[in-house]
């Protein structure tokens, strides 16, 4: 005769040894959300459009904004065009780095781009967004759905020369590469041009005084490998504090809006 402790002891293993795979199955017919969404911690919010707008757009020289075209962040859905353009630039705020593999909810970096940046890189950069607003992905899956498109070519290089302003007053960005996760508000107007593949050390570059090459693609996918660099050539003094003093009102309305939207350098 066996004990009812013992009996009860066989079944619950019984019932484990069968749980377990039927959980192993469930959990790959269940929307992936189920396991994947974010914390409150790094979820995003939604900007007020005008700010949001303003912001982006203060990424381009003053001569190239009335007709660009203006994307703003739905948290919920991905991009979307909230003001379309004629003269094939693009401007935004991205707020998600795929590179980094984490999610975040204080990174904000105004990026414009010609019609081959937009063609090419913006392309990686809504598709992260959809994905992240779908709440079906965690960070480090969506980094590998890049990193495997890059491969299979589906995601491609800028096939020429081209440029992306970064002048906007202000900006809260990784200062590092991968996989340094720390982020800073900084003040440092510039321009960046496409250079897929390389490395600082291919141009003997000055991350001091510039120019240099910023290519954290290469960080995840090997040096030499990354399709997304640029070399960036700051601002010289005296434009950036021009940047700044005609920006005064915008910087004022960020830091309003959220404190760690203040330059700390």
């Amino acid at each position: 005769m066996i004990h009812s402790t013992n009996l009860t002891k066989a079944f619950a293993k019984g019932l484990c040894i069968l749980f377990v795979p039927i959980l192993s199955v469930l959990s790959l017919l269940l929307p992936a959300k189920a396991f994947c969404q974010e914390t409150a911690a790094t979820k995003l919010e939604k900007w007020p459009p005008d700010l949001e707008r303003d912001f982006a757009l203060s990424a381009l020289p003053p001569h190239l904004r009335k007709e660009a075209t203006v994307y703003l962040l739905d948290p919920t859905k991905g991009y979307y065009i909230a003001k379309k353009g004629t003269n094939g630039f693009i401007c935004y705020i991205e707020r998600t780095s795929w590179e980094w593999g984490v999610f975040r909810k204080d990174v904000a970096a105004p990026i414009s781009y010609d019609a081959e940046g937009a063609r090419t890189i913006f392309t990686v950069v809504m598709d992260v967004a959809a994905m992240r607003a779908s709440g079906k992905y965690t960070a480090k899956q969506i980094q590998g759905i890049v990193i495997d498109k890059i491969k299979k070519g589906i995601y491609k290089a800028p096939s020429r020369s081209g440029i992306s302003y970064m002048l906007a007053p202000l900006m809260r960005v990784y200062p590092g590469l991968p996989p340094n996760n720390q982020v800073m508000s900084m003040s440092m107007p510039h321009y960046m041009f496409y250079a897929p593949y390389i490395n600082n050390a291919d141009i003997g570059g000055d991350t001091t005084n510039g120019p240099f090459v910023n290519n954290p693609s290469n960080a995840v996918l090997g040096d030499g490998k990354g399709p997304y660099g640029f070399i960036i050539m700051p601002a010289g003094k005296a434009e950036q504090a021009e940047i700044v003093k005609a920006g005064s009102d915008l910087l004022k309305r960020l830091a309003a809006y959220k404190p760690y939207l203040k330059a700390s350098m």
